[in-house]
């Protein structure tokens, strides 16, 4: 096991980034909810906002935990297509999954941000954060809904990733951190001694408390 728990994780991510710290351009985003305390710890590191980028992953019916796709927050839907056509799934299968995966994301939007906006990216620094990254499919998402809104530069930090889908990621961003690549990968779990179900209601408190200790910054 390479962390403790995602707070440790999180600390440990945080000195990879330093670089972007105490600028006014940098935002991170979470992905919920696994990527948030991972997420807290970075944006409280480098003095820069929290907020979160709503993802889900589409998993293959009857085998949930394999991804076939994701979407994201701004209408972004991503496909793999390999996935799809090796277990002949149908576009109405694919449909209704998504369906079903477009109301959580929903959910949890009202439930994590309320009436509170979605920041403004454009022009800006912003860090994507999850906890790991396995096939990658719900960051992939994230960083096309990113790119819609003309960030200055896209950048991907977790504490542990599969190293094909770290490599694989490069081509879609202007950095990646990956903190720890361990092979053979397994799973994002297994590299943590402490990895529980983070809870919607950690999500908000987390949100909250950086919402409040964050000192806006008017020098880059």
């Amino acid at each position: 096991m390479l962390f403790k728990n995602r707070t440790i994780a999180g600390q440990i991510l945080a000195g990879e980034l330093a670089d972007y710290t105490n600028r006014s351009d940098v935002i991170v985003l979470a992905l919920p909810r696994g990527g948030v305390p991972i997420a807290y710890e970075v944006a409280k590191a480098l003095n820069a906002p929290l907020d979160v980028l709503v993802v889900r992953k589409l998993g293959v019916p009857e085998q949930e935990e394999l991804a076939m796709g994701a979407i994201a927050s701004g209408g972004v839907r991503i496909i793999n297509e390999h996935i799809t056509n090796l277990g002949n799934i149908s576009e109405d299968t694919i449909a209704r999954v998504a369906a079903q995966e477009e109301r959580e994301l929903e959910r949890r939007e009202l439930l994590y941000r309320g009436d509170r906006p979605f920041p403004d990216l454009e022009g800006r620094i912003v860090i994507l954060v999850d906890d790991g990254l396995a096939t990658g499919a719900t960051m992939w998402a994230a960083v096309a809904s990113v790119r819609r809104q003309n960030p200055a530069k896209i950048v991907i930090g977790v504490p542990v990733a599969a190293s094909a889908t770290c490599q694989e990621l490069q081509v879609a961003v202007d950095e990646i951190v990956c903190a720890a690549t361990p092979d053979p990968f397994y799973s994002v779990g297994l590299w943590y001694e402490d990895f529980p179900q983070t809870t919607d209601d950690q999500v908000r408190e987390l949100l909250a408390k950086a919402q409040t200790s964050h000192e806006p910054l008017t020098l880059t």
